[in-house]
């Protein structure tokens, strides 16, 4: 049996999404694949929008397509772009699982974004299986206690880097 070596494996390029309102909430989506697993303020994992990049894709036309496939809106426009890549290792015992295996984790450009729809603009069934069941409008602040603890500390240095948006337009 091959035991697989976290530092053998890449990261996986990717691409995530704070969806601001203009009241400075920000979208979240409930993930079908984690039931019953979470931070104390919800049932399942709660996070943004986020995917891999296509190949020969830019990270701003990936993150479009994203939001577009996994939440069925392109009522939005970028209003930010991350200035780094923010990686994060998956557990140990997800190394050789998770994103097929072929991954250690993901190395990730996010983006704000401004939603310019409304909530009947989102459509969470595009996708078959669907990637999430439910969505709502949280405060920035609150994203790290609504994710899978490997990737607290990507979800703190967002709220920290982009709190500006919070505030109502």
């Amino acid at each position: 049996m091959t035991v697989l070596s976290p530092n053998s494996l890449p990261y996986r390029p990717n691409v995530g999404a704070l969806i601001f309102r203009a009241d400075g909430k920000v979208f979240i989506a409930r993930r079908t694949d984690m039931p019953g697993v979470g931070g104390p303020l919800s049932e399942g994992v709660w996070q943004c929008p986020q995917g891999g990049i296509d190949e020969g894709e830019t990270p701003e036309a990936a993150v479009l397509r994203e939001v577009q496939e996994e939440i069925g809106t392109d009522t939005l426009h970028i209003l930010k772009e991350h200035p780094e890549w923010i990686a994060y290792d998956l557990p140990e015992n997800l190394i050789g699982k998770a994103l097929g295996g072929k991954y250690r984790g993901q190395t990730q450009k996010w983006f704000a974004l401004a939603f310019t729809g409304t909530d009947q603009d989102i459509n969470l069934n595009l996708q078959n299986p669907p990637e999430f069941d439910a969505f709502q409008w949280v405060d920035l602040a609150s994203l790290p206690q609504r994710n899978v603890g490997f990737k607290k500390p990507i979800y703190e240095k967002l709220v920290q880097d982009f709190e500006p948006f919070t505030h109502a337009s």
